[in-house]
């Protein structure tokens, strides 16, 4: 384990300079058990809630109790706070900390920042900031040696952060959780926003792409194991039957089990309108406990919506990959892609569907308003689509496809019955007692829909019978009504 050796202290301390150690985790949170910082506690000072100031680093490594002139030690550090230790300390940022005394010491788990500071001013973008930083720590892998950087030195809120200033201090703070390339990128835009050797137009887009890029979380591509059983559940909640297509999607995820990493395969659901092709896709989705979003390639005609506009345009903005990856705030999540089949080459300037094919060939992909390359390792592509022979063969190559039949007529029955009805039922408030369907009607709503394909039919026409159920209870005071074949000829 590293260790560091910082200067005095200043003499009202009265203490030695000290030498602590800094220790390697990957823990996502901390406890008493396993806390950020340790200190001495000499002085027996140091409660559950302790205010005070974090020395410079340049001057000593250790902690002042407010109000006192009592300061105790930091013995032990988690490697990747060290930075921001040494910004709190540079700063005279006031800080409480919420911590458990312990045989070794003073055990750190919890850092809050109280607004003030010695010299007047406070923390950039005030307490949200600081646990902004804090989470992006937890969730960054231990730091090499050489990657602590000495001279440059509850859940996190979700913020952006749009100042010069907050950009700088988790750059400074937080710079070491973003990939290299990244970082390097971060650094020049955050030149171009401070420089007065461009136009104002250019420093607003920097400081733009630095928000958007800074918000997301660049996690790494190692992915926990699934549970089998656990995950035949939750599709089992989404999708009725097709036993055989819920064994085939388990069997194409479960090899992250093995390799830790995401199928080289995405996942193309084909199939006719209404079967629960989306519904499979979310609940991948929360099978491996990814954020998700979409992308409707059918009102996509234009490879600029997906790619975004060249910074040179004064109206120029990111694309609606890049805006993905922003609003799930990160760099691993499910990209659902919606009628791929429906992706067409729109008004001349190329096919949406081949921007594609560099996000799903996970080498990176650039936005042309970001102007970085954007790892991809992390994201799980699944798609949609009604047409099969409308998909070019170069995006099916990149797909494990599972075709889902149509229900049947008995499984349309279960599902109206079992899953459909019920859930309007609840949603408006009525008792199953209050509207009753007889066998033969049960019949005659499926036949009435026996020519369409999946169950949305089935979904509106449940509808219309609840509605029409209350509207007798509500105005003609019927305390139930009951729907045979006959009824049910006649209202649908």
């Amino acid at each position: 384990m590293p260790v560091f050796d910082f200067n005095e202290k200043p003499e009202s301390a009265q203490v030695a300079s000290t030498t602590y150690t800094a220790f390697n985790s990957n823990r996502k949170s901390a406890d008493k058990d396993n806390p950020i910082i340790v200190l001495s506690n000499r002085a027996g000072k140091l409660a559950h809630h302790t205010n005070g100031l974090f020395s410079n680093p340049v001057k000593g490594s250790f902690f002042t109790i407010e109000g006192t002139n009592d300061s105790e030690d930091i013995l032990r550090i988690d490697s990747r706070f060290v930075n921001l230790v040494k910004w709190l300390g540079e700063n005279h940022i006031m800080v409480m900390l919420s911590g458990s005394v312990t045989d070794e010491g003073y055990a750190i788990y919890k850092i809050m920042e109280m607004g003030v500071s010695v010299r007047g001013t406070k923390l950039a973008g005030e307490n949200g900031f600081l646990q902004f930083m804090m989470g992006r720590l937890f969730e960054s892998e231990s730091p090499t040696e050489t990657d602590i950087d000495l001279d440059n030195l509850e859940d996190s809120d979700s913020m952006k952060m749009t100042s010069i200033q907050s950009i700088t201090d988790f750059l400074t703070c937080a710079g070491n959780t973003l990939p290299d390339n990244i970082k390097l990128w971060a650094k020049r835009n955050l030149a171009i926003a401070k420089s007065s050797e461009v136009t104002p137009e250019e420093r607003r887009h920097a400081l733009r792409a630095l928000s958007i890029m800074l918000s997301i979380y660049w996690k790494n591509d190692y992915f926990e194991a699934i549970d089998p059983v656990k995950a035949r559940q939750i599709l089992d909640e989404e999708l009725y039957g097709m036993e055989k297509v819920k064994q085939r999607i388990i069997e194409t995820i479960i090899q992250i089990n093995r390799t830790h990493t995401l199928p080289s395969y995405g996942l193309l659901l084909i199939g006719p309108a209404g079967v629960g092709k989306s519904q499979i896709a979310y609940a991948v989705a929360k099978i491996l406990k990814m954020s998700w979003t979409t992308l409707e390639m059918s009102s996509i005609n234009d490879p600029e919506q997906l790619t975004g506009s060249s910074r040179i345009y004064s109206n120029a903005k990111p694309g609606i990959i890049m805006e993905a990856f922003e609003k799930a705030e990160s760099s691993n999540l499910v990209f659902i892609i919606n009628e791929l089949d429906k992706a067409s080459s729109g008004k001349g300037n190329g096919n949406p569907a081949d921007v594609l094919l560099t996000l799903l060939d996970n080498l990176g992909f650039t936005d042309n308003y970001i102007e970085c390359n954007i790892p991809t390792s992390g994201v799980y592509p699944i798609a949609t689509a009604n047409d099969k022979d409308a998909i070019s063969a170069p995006l099916m190559s990149r797909f494990a496809v599972i075709e889902l039949p149509d229900y049947t007529f008995e499984e349309k029955k279960a599902i109206f019955t079992g899953f459909t009805f019920p859930k309007v039922l609840k949603r408006i408030g009525m008792k199953e007692s209050e509207c009753i369907i007889t066998d033969d009607g049960l019949d005659a709503i499926i036949k009435t829909f026996e020519g369409s394909s999946g169950i949305r039919d089935l979904e509106q026409a449940a509808e219309h019978i609840a509605a029409n159920a209350l509207y007798h209870i509500e105005a003609n005071n019927a305390s139930s009504v009951t729907y045979d074949a006959n009824k049910i000829k006649e209202l649908l």
